[in-house]
């Protein structure tokens, strides 16, 4: 018996069904979130496999608060404080649990919670957890925030906000950041699209802001996308970490990380330190090819391209399969409207990318 064949036979009706499909290894993968290219480089994985050898246990066997937290985690997480200007860091599984992890345990009774519309579907799930108030902004909407903040009689005030948003590619304004700083509010950035991307120095928004990091800011950035591995870490005041260790679920009650994850990202980590100009160049240059063929700015390397059609995006993107490419078909709830997505990674060669950017373009206007 099929007991939701309604609701799937709804999706196929609406072209919102999904599936999970293995691509061939020769595909030109202009879809995944392996910004820099990272997720092939086999001097790190080789790096990663030779420090996990020398140790005593490849695993970490149990939750960090019983014996799973090793000098592999406390190693990566001072390095990630240190390279982002934090005291303190905790790593957890993935992006997914870490949002969990913050808001969840963050928003206590009697707080408030002010969120963009458009933040991750972890953060808007995790919202549904809290004791405090609720509350959505207009995406990117300074005089909406400040207006919810000018009202707000909450004992804490919480603001979430992406640096990249990871649907449009858009960054959040210096001005939300300097509202939550002018109002006191603990202010949550999800880097998981903007550590390893924008910045100096590649390591998020406050860095590409220049904005010097204060005690109400709180970093999320995921290892799964920029890094080439997988898991999230949280930066933060000494004293947020501590009370996260203390309360959070995602960190309490689940396996330390993986200790082959964390040194593969802690690895990349390094690889970004050491290359950071040349990484920077690269990111320039293919936002100008973007640019000059696609016709389209992007802060990051997220390239957005709005369809509105969910029947003709899976349909470009059947088309461009066609030529041995992969992008995303981006359909409802994920976006309001559909879009074909694209990443611009350094994983392709400039030359095969702009040759990819200009098939991207001829499906597009075909439709």
């Amino acid at each position: 018996m099929n007991y939701y064949e309604k609701e799937l036979s709804a999706l196929h009706r609406s072209g919102r069904y999904r599936e999970r499909r293995i691509f061939s290894d020769d595909i030109v993968d202009m879809a995944s979130n392996d910004y820099l290219g990272l997720a092939h480089n086999q001097a790190i994985l080789q790096a990663t496999i030779d420090e996990l050898q020398k140790m005593e246990s490849h695993a970490s066997k149990a939750s960090m608060l019983v014996n799973g937290y090793t000098k592999v985690h406390q190693e990566f997480e001072n390095d990630l404080c240190e390279a982002n200007g934090f005291e303190a860091g905790v790593i957890l599984g993935s992006g997914f649990n870490a949002n969990i992890a913050m808001i969840e345990t963050l928003v206590r009774k009697g707080d408030a919670l002010f969120m963009d519309e458009k933040y991750h579907a972890s953060g808007a799930l995790a919202s549904k957890l809290i004791d405090g108030e609720l509350h959505y902004f207009s995406h990117n909407s300074v005089e909406a925030l400040e207006a919810l903040l000018k009202e707000s009689s909450a004992k804490r005030n919480i603001v979430a906000v992406e640096g990249i948003y990871s649907m449009d590619g858009d960054l959040v304004p210096k001005a939300i950041i300097e509202l939550a700083d002018k109002y006191n509010a603990l202010l949550i950035l999800d880097e998981a699209h903007s550590s390893g991307v924008i910045g100096e120095h590649l390591m998020g928004i406050l860095d590409h802001y220049k904005i010097e990091v204060k005690p109400n800011h709180i970093k999320m950035g995921t290892l799964g996308k920029a890094y080439g591995s997988f898991g999230a870490y949280i930066l933060a005041s000494e004293h947020i970490i501590d009370f996260l260790i203390n309360r959070a679920k995602p960190i309490i009650y689940a396996t330390a990380p993986s200790l082959f994850d964390t040194l593969l990202g802690h690895n990349a980590l390094r690889y970004i330190q050491e290359n950071v100009n040349v990484l920077t160049t690269a990111i320039r240059e293919r936002q100008a090819i973007v640019k000059e063929i696609i016709g389209i700015e992007v802060d990051g390397l997220i390239v957005p391209i709005l369809v509105n059609d969910n029947r003709k995006v899976m349909a470009i993107q059947k088309a461009l399969m066609e030529q041995n490419i992969l992008v995303g078909a981006i359909r409802q709830p994920t976006v309001p409207s559909a879009i074909i997505r694209f990443i611009a990674r350094l994983g392709v060669d400039e030359t095969a990318f702009r040759e990819v950017c200009a098939k991207i373009k001829r499906a597009i206007d075909a439709g």
